[in-house]
């Protein structure tokens, strides 16, 4: 398939479907994805459904400061908080792949300075966030996940 012809297949495909290529590259290449995504800092985050109770997988690209790994409820610039976001904050019991480890966390949403802070670092160290940025109008919640001893 050419690049032209794959990138056209790309633009047909809905982020539910990408999100499903992301994640079954993660788990086999242990961490690494490539295409558009190749070199971003990726986990993926496993939540438990809100209304479901069902685990729900999400790559995101993520924040690691000061020994701490931060994620921001972007949801590729759309007006509303992702699925994700409004699972974690009622089950805030996940699990993080990061490269090929996995480990348990919890999720605790940042409500300070602190988060705007983070964000303005991660936009730093991925330029490609500042053009989904400047479409949100609502404030982009930060959240820390906490590794369980």
């Amino acid at each position: 398939m050419s690049e032209k012809n794959e990138l056209h297949e790309q633009d047909r495909q809905t982020p539910a479907d990408l999100d499903r290529q992301v994640i079954e590259e993660f788990r086999a290449s242990g961490g690494h994805v490539g295409g558009r995504l190749a070199g971003a800092p990726l986990l993926l985050l496993t939540t438990t459904g809100a209304k479901s109770g069902e685990p729900r997988t999400t790559p995101l690209a993520y924040l690691s400061e000061g020994g701490h790994i931060y994620v921001f409820a972007g949801n590729r610039g759309a007006p509303t908080n992702p699925a994700w976001y409004h699972n974690l904050v009622a089950h805030p019991d996940v699990t993080v792949e990061l490269g090929s480890e996995k480990f348990e966390a919890r999720a605790i949403v940042l409500e300070s300075a602190e988060g705007e802070r983070l964000g303005k670092i991660q936009v730093q160290k991925i330029p490609a966030l500042a053009d989904l940025m400047t479409k949100i109008t609502r404030k982009v919640p930060t959240v820390l996940l906490e590794r369980k001893k």
